[in-house]
């Protein structure tokens, strides 16, 4: 694959519009940048709030310390800190900056101001409508598909911008149909590590900082430290403790940013601590490091382009593969070793669901980090799942499309049970 070719030119982007920073689960976050956006609108600070969202944005947000406001959780908090204290032009880091005078000014909003909350089915997985008003006046935004994209922009009926929303279309982002397992590995031997230092520079420094901060602080589980604790500190659990402590940290209100993947900072985690950990103990080199990541990256924005950014099927199983797939990479494994690693990772622990965003996160993430490594040392043993076990089918592309139909068609019904059951609390 030469520089000048199209494909190329693709891969560069999507890394580009995928690996970007975020503070805080990424669904609230989004939540506070809608609402940041509609007081903007408005010109004041309002005086009732309706938000109005899907039920896996409901799922995500539920439980999920907001960070930069004291441990304040769920989906008013996540409104009012936009409201108090955003900055929309930060967008997913819209809350990054936040005085004390200004958490106290959230608390005295959530107490006297009105926030209704509606969960809304509008046919598309990703949604979030906010309407703010004071007195005969009021502002709505809409944000839909993915965390950052504005498709309605209203002040009292006027709409100041309206973007057609068609089905789950991800309008403005780079076509994620090009990628695919050949051309992923052709482009990471071929990639000018220039054309995406950037962007790997930042993955790097920020997901490694959570995932120490993780480790020395008293985060959720402390699934890190525990596994540490028990089996002690090899390259194995390392890759997986560290990954899981970067996680414990952000859902339970750690302040530091992190660069995310397919729309989350667990996954952005995930698929790149655990090769940089490796890259580490092998003393791999930066250039097969660079590489090992944005094959890890790509893998995992590969497979959730067929799952969709939202789904009842955990994201961390995904970037647990593709973290795996860089792992392989890192252990001078070609590219058989790297989608049999992936297929065997998915077959492992594609089971796994997702019941929104919290402490029990950093778990699923340490076990599907290690279903990566242990995919990858099984064909390096000899072993494999082949085609005909369960969703298992001949052919990486394949088995990856098997997995998209499993995780946004076949579990449909399995997101609004487990919507209802948190719902039902």
């Amino acid at each position: 694959m030469n520089r000048e070719d199209n494909v190329y030119s693709a891969y560069v982007q999507i890394l580009k519009e995928e690996l970007v920073p975020a503070m805080g689960c990424t669904e609230p976050i989004a939540l506070a940048y809608a609402a940041a956006r509609a007081r903007e609108v408005l010109g004041e600070v309002p005086d009732r709030v309706l938000v109005e969202a899907s039920g896996s944005i409901i799922k995500n947000v539920k439980s999920v310390i907001v960070p930069n406001t004291d441990h304040l959780k769920g989906i008013p908090a996540a409104a009012a800190a936009g409201i108090i204290a955003g900055k929309a032009d930060k967008e997913l880091e819209v809350i990054s900056e936040v005085s004390d005078g200004e958490i106290q000014q959230m608390r005295a909003f959530l107490e006297k101001t009105e926030i209704k909350v509606v969960h809304v089915d509008n046919g598309i997985t990703f949604d979030i409508i906010v309407t703010v008003y004071k007195g005969k006046d009021h502002a709505k935004v809409r944000i839909a598909n993915y965390h950052t994209n504005i498709v309605l922009i209203e002040k009292n009926g006027e709409k100041l911008l309206e973007i057609p929303v068609e089905g789950e279309k991800e309008e403005g982002l780079t076509d994620r149909s090009v990628l695919n397992m050949e051309s992923i590995w052709d482009f990471v031997q071929s990639l000018d590590i220039e054309d995406v230092r950037d962007v790997l520079d930042q993955q790097i420094a920020y997901n490694t900082a959570i995932s120490d901060e993780g480790l020395k602080g008293d985060y959720g589980a402390n699934i890190g430290s525990v596994l540490l604790d028990t089996y002690g500190d090899d390259i194995k659990t390392r890759a997986k403790a560290k990954a899981a402590a970067g996680s414990d940290a952000r859902m339970n209100g750690c302040e530091l940013p992190v660069v995310i993947n397919s729309g989350s900072g667990n996954q952005g985690i995930t698929c790149s601590v655990p090769v940089v950990e490796y890259a580490r103990e092998l003393a791999s080199g930066e250039d097969k490091m660079y590489r090992a990541l944005a094959l890890s990256n790509l893998v995992a924005i590969h497979q959730k382009t067929g799952i969709g950014r939202l789904s009842a099927y955990c994201g961390a199983v995904s970037a647990g593969a593709a973290a795996g797939a860089g792992i392989a990479y890192l252990c001078s494994g070609g590219y058989e070793e790297v989608i049999h690693t992936v297929v065997n990772a998915l077959a492992i622990v594609s089971g796994i669901v997702c019941d929104g965003a919290k402490a029990s996160c950093a778990a699923k993430i340490a076990s599907s980090v290690d279903a990566g490594i242990l995919g990858y040392y099984m064909y390096k043993n000899g072993q494999q799942f082949y085609g005909g076990d369960g969703i298992v089918t001949k052919g990486v592309e394949a088995t990856i499309k098997n997995v998209g139909r499993l995780g946004k068609e076949g579990m449909r019904e399995t997101n609004e049970e487990i919507i209802k059951i948190m719902v039902e609390e």
